[in-house]
C-alpha cells in the first residue's frame, strides 16, 4: 500500500491532514520538528526531523512514499524587514523545500503537494473603478496565471521555492503540485483571526462598520479535502492552483458571522478607514489593520475545473464550527 509523508505534521493543517488521511486508510508517516504528538493514530507514524533547512537528512524517512504533502515552513508574522529574517525565510521555506524535494525525487517519490501562499500573486486586490487604475495595472481579482508579484520576504521564500520545484521535477520523474493559500480558517485556528475572536466574544466595540473590502478565505475542511483529491488525480500534476471557499467576506460581514455562531450581536461602530490607518501607524499595526480593510480576492475557478472540485462547507457554517470548537 501506497504511503504518504506529511510535514508539519503537528501544526493547524498538518494535524488535521493526518487526522483525516488516517480515517481514510491511508498509512501516513507524519513528520514533526521536535515534539511527538500524544494522539497517536494506528494509520499513522511520527518522526521527528529538527530544523527544517538545506542540510536535512529526509532519505531515512522517504522509503515507499509515493506522495509528499509540505506542509511545515516559517509562518508569515510581524518583524522588521531584515536580513536576519529574509534569511531565516530562505533557510526554512526555501533551502528546505528544496532538500526535500530532491532527496524525494532521488526516493521514487512519485508526487509532490507544496503548500505555498496566495502572497506570492500580491499583497492586496482593488476594485477596479476606472480605466486610469487598469492603466496602473491594479489587479481586481487574483487567478492562476498571474505573473508573482511578492512583496514580502515571506511570499518571496514561497515564490522561489515554487521555481526551485518546477526545476526538480522538469529533471526527475516526480511530479509537483503547488497550492497557493489565502487566510485558512478552522477548529484550531491561532494568529490574527484567533485575536479577533477573542474581540469579537468580548463584545467591545469595534470601528469596523465603514469597511467596505472583500477578502477571500478557505475553511480548513475545504483544504483538506482539496488536498486529498490532489494526492491521486492525474490533472492535478503539473499546475499551480490557487483556493479559496468561493465565497469573499467583507471584515464587518465576518465579525457579524463570527458573532451571531456565538449567539451575539456584533458591536460596530463607524470610524473614516482615514483614521484606522493612522491609528495603526502609531501602534505599529499596519500589517494587521492593512489585512482588516483591504481586499483579497481570489478566483479558484481554475481549480474547481480542473480537479472537479467544489467546497462541501460553505463560509458561515465553517466560520460556526471554528467558533463553537473555540475554548477561551
Amino acid at each position: 500500500m501506497s504511503k504518504i509523508l506529511v510535514t508539519g505534521a503537528n501544526g493547524f493543517i498538518g494535524q488535521s491532514l493526518c487526522k483525516t488521511l488516517g480515517a481514510k486508510n491511508k498509512l501516513v508517516r507524519g513528520i514533526v520538528r521536535n515534539k511527538l504528538p500524544y494522539n497517536i493514530n494506528d494509520n499513522i507514524e511520527y518522526f521527528s526531523i529538527g530544523d527544517i533547512n538545506f542540510e536535512t537528512d529526509w532519505m531515512h524517512l522517504l522509503s515507499d512514499v509515493d506522495c509528499v504533502i509540505h506542509c511545515a515552513g516559517k509562518a508569515h508574522f510581524i518583524e522588521k524587514k531584515n536580513a536576519i529574517s529574509e534569511q531565516a525565510y530562505k533557510s526554512i521555506n526555501l533551502e528546505g523545500t528544496k532538500q526535500l524535494a530532491i532527496q524525494s525525487a532521488k526516493a521514487g517519490v512519485k508526487r509532490m503537494i507544496f503548500l505555498s501562499s496566495i502572497k506570492v500573486n500580491g499583497e492586496n486586490t482593488f476594485d477596479i473603478k476606472s480605466d486610469q487604475n487598469i492603466k496602473k495595472g491594479v489587479k481586481k481579482i487574483f487567478t492562476h496565471d498571474d505573473i508573482p508579484d511578492p512583496k514580502d520576504f515571506y511570499g518571496l521564500s514561497k515564490w522561489h521555492a515554487e521555481k526551485e520545484l518546477w526545476k526538480i521535477s522538469s529533471k526527475t520523474n516526480m511530479e509537483v503540485t503547488i497550492l497557493r493559500l489565502p487566510l485558512v480558517y478552522g477548529i484550531g485556528v491561532k494568529g490574527n483571526l484567533s485575536r479577533l475572536l477573542n474581540l469579537v466574544r468580548s463584545g467591545v466595540p469595534l470601528p469596523f462598520s465603514m469597511i467596505k473590502n472583500q477578502r477571500s478565505m478557505i475553511g480548513l475542511d475545504n483544504l483538506i479535502d482539496l488536498i486529498f483529491i490532489c494526492t491521486n488525480h492525474s490533472a492535478a500534476a503539473g499546475k499551480t492552483f490557487l483556493v479559496s471557499d468561493g465565497e469573499d467576506l467583507s471584515t464587518p460581514s465576518l465579525i457579524r458571522c463570527m458573532a451571531s455562531s456565538m449567539g451575539q450581536t456584533a458591536r460596530l461602530f463607524p470610524l473614516p478607514i482615514s483614521l484606522i490607518k493612522a491609528s495603526a501607524y502609531i501602534f505599529n499595526k499596519q500589517d494587521e489593520i492593512n489585512k482588516l480593510v483591504g481586499s483579497l480576492k481570489i478566483d479558484s475557478s481554475f481549480t474547481r475545473k480542473i480537479l472537479n472540485w467544489y467546497p462541501k462547507t460553505n463560509v458561515s457554517e465553517g466560520i460556526k464550527r471554528m467558533v463553537q470548537s473555540q475554548s477561551f
